[in-house]
């Protein structure tokens, strides 16, 4: 769904979505339920709200697939991307750390299916996790340890730092 700027009021507008997204590594298993408030002052929309939805997982310990929800608040500040570029050039602009809650939008119009996956994507983990409890898998046998325990040997040093060890032994002595 695009807005025009030139269509908010000066009292604002309320945008309630339901909206099916596909961002580009396709987690997104449930319509995206978003409620947005835009305000505009001036060239600045602000927008801000929230949105939530569900998405499919793969656990970075275990391997195994999982569904979190998510709840994210929306708050950006757009601005027009003239004020970047200048009248008709391209350029690039780096983010300040105080400009990371802020987007530009281009021929007068922002496209609020873009800001929703934007949201989703920032706000996913990147290393998602099953559970904080979750033990992973056996990097010897491959055994699932939230499942059970394997026999594996965990006496095995890696060569790179059998050096130190010898070196503590020696301490001990």
């Amino acid at each position: 769904m695009k807005i025009l700027i030139a269509d908010i009021p000066e009292e604002g507008l309320i945008v309630d979505l339901e909206e099916r997204l596909t961002p580009d590594d396709g987690s997104v298993v449930a319509p995206v339920v978003s409620h947005l408030e835009l305000m505009k002052t001036g060239t600045e929309v602000m927008i801000s709200g929230t949105l939530s939805t569900q998405v499919a997982l793969e656990c970075s310990r275990c391997l195994q697939p999982f569904r979190r929800a998510m709840d994210i608040p929306v708050n950006v500040v757009y601005h027009p991307a003239e004020e970047v570029t200048g009248e008709g050039q391209t350029t690039r602009h780096a983010l300040n750390p105080d400009e990371l809650d802020m987007g530009f939008y281009r021929d007068d119009e922002i496209n609020l299916r873009e800001l929703l996956s934007e949201q989703i994507i920032l706000d996913s983990q990147m290393k998602p996790l099953c559970s904080e409890t979750c033990k992973g898998i056996c990097p010897h046998c491959g055994t699932d340890l939230n499942k059970g325990s394997c026999t594996c040997s965990n006496d095995t040093v890696d060569p790179r730092l059998e050096v130190l060890k010898k070196y503590f032994e020696k301490r001990k002595e």
